[in-house]
């Protein structure tokens, strides 16, 4: 392509400074001062979103969509607000009542404990969703991975995690990916916020600084979602865990073996939870295989192209090898659900429509009905850092929203009524 004028010149000056910058300092130094100048953006641009403390916050919700979330009618919701039942909403101009999600959590155990008094446990359940250890329902752990790089994995596990918070479960994010992009999403900037030992490797390393993992979870501005952020520091279990096996050859201690450790770990918290969503990294190594024989369940996301499903098949394959090795050397490897979603579809989009239908073909309803669309809305929320369940339709074109939230909803409603049947609901 034909560059001219001051396209052309600013072509010609980053050439110039980048062979410039290259006799100038090492390729390390180079590399550390572009990553220091850009963390100094990054955290400006922080700074800038969420004053004053560079904390987020969440929307506050209409009372429309309050009841929506609760399952009940705005008119009773209204009633429930004038007889003084229950949290109050905030009252805004002309009388317009806005809840926050803690507001709304409050009205589900509100609710709970009223039908459980006239003796309604199915509908008290239907408000407040936690499990119940009583009636066997166990921690459900879901693990969503592919090691093929955009496949969605981290939007896929970052609105599943905040979709459960929003429908009234309690639920544990992990990020378990050193580039934390989950991390980045709910407001943390690894470099900045974490400082050493702050990341799931602290509950699962094998010397004597491991933590307890419940001194690691932090909260989050999403009532009912916790999270165990990530950052470079759990590649470590990458590089410890082959002298951790060397070292039990030799007649050493070394606690659980690595394929257990994360289960561990996530077993020390599991009364405090409902589901744990832990969004694996973009590669098949320990981390992965040990979050995976933690899992109760699994979604593999899938990019409808031809060159990523071939990717997916090596990387079934590759998984299929290695937990045969995990499950002969004592791993329990049963999952309640594997399920593959089609992420960033385009329906309209004739090639992507025939893989869709060819997984369909070959893996049945392990195919998740519902697709991630490709959506514009969903991009453009992840610029503020935010995901669309935290920003108000009002901030897009209705009907991109509206198509792009049917999609996310349709997707961990499935989701969910999965989680559901597991427990035997």
């Amino acid at each position: 392509m034909d560059m001219t004028g001051s396209t052309a010149e600013a072509a010609s000056a980053i050439g110039e400074a980048g062979v410039d910058i290259g006799l100038r300092q090492p390729a390390d130094e180079a590399i550390a001062a572009d990553a220091r100048a850009l963390s100094e953006q990054l955290k400006a641009m922080r700074d800038r979103l969420f004053p004053p403390l560079a904390m987020k916050t969440l929307r506050s919700f209409t009372s429309g969509e309050a009841a929506k979330l609760i399952g009940v009618s705005d008119g009773y919701l209204r009633q429930l607000s004038l007889a003084g039942e229950g949290p109050q909403p905030d009252t805004g101009t002309g009388g317009r009542r806005s809840y926050s999600l803690s507001d709304i959590n409050a009205l589900r155990r509100h609710l709970a404990e009223q039908a459980l008094a006239k003796g309604n446990g199915a509908k008290a359940r239907g408000y407040l969703k936690w499990r119940d250890a009583t009636r066997g329902e166990h921690l459900q752990v879901i693990s969503v991975t592919n090691f093929k790089g955009g496949s969605g994995k981290t939007t896929s596990s970052v609105h599943l995690a905040q979709y459960l918070a929003l429908t009234g479960h309690r639920v544990l994010a992990v990020d378990l990916d050193p580039q934390a992009s989950l991390s980045a999403l709910f407001g943390y900037q690894p470099e900045l916020d974490l400082t050493g030992n702050d990341t799931l490797y602290g509950a699962i390393r094998y010397d004597a600084e491991a933590r307890p993992l419940r001194e690691i979870i932090r909260k989050t501005y999403f009532d009912g979602l916790d999270l165990v952020p990530g950052n470079l520091e759990l590649q470590e279990f990458e590089h410890t865990t082959p002298q951790a096996l060397s070292a039990r050859q030799s007649g050493a201690d070394a606690g659980p073996l690595f394929f257990a450790r994360v289960q561990t770990a996530l077993a020390s918290v599991a009364d405090d939870y409902d589901v744990v969503v832990i969004d694996c990294p973009p590669q098949l190594g320990y981390l992965t295989l040990s979050a995976l024989c933690a899992s109760t369940s699994v979604i593999v996301t899938v990019h409808p192209q031809m060159l990523d499903v071939a990717s997916m098949n090596q990387f079934l394959y590759m998984t299929s090898d290695l937990l045969s090795v995990v499950r002969e050397a004592g791993g329990e490897l049963k999952f309640d659900f594997l399920r593959y979603l089609v992420t960033r579809f385009e329906p309209n989009d004739g090639p992507q429509a025939q893989i869709v239908g060819f997984m369909r073909s070959l893996f049945g309803d392990r195919v998740l009905t519902s697709a991630m669309v490709k959506s514009t809305a969903i991009s453009d929320a992840g610029l503020t850092k935010q995901t669309l369940y935290e920003v108000g339709r009002e901030n897009f074109t209705r009907a991109t929203y509206d198509r792009a939230i049917e999609s996310l909803n349709g997707v961990n409603g499935e989701i969910e009524a999965l989680i559901h049947a597991a427990w035997g609901r």
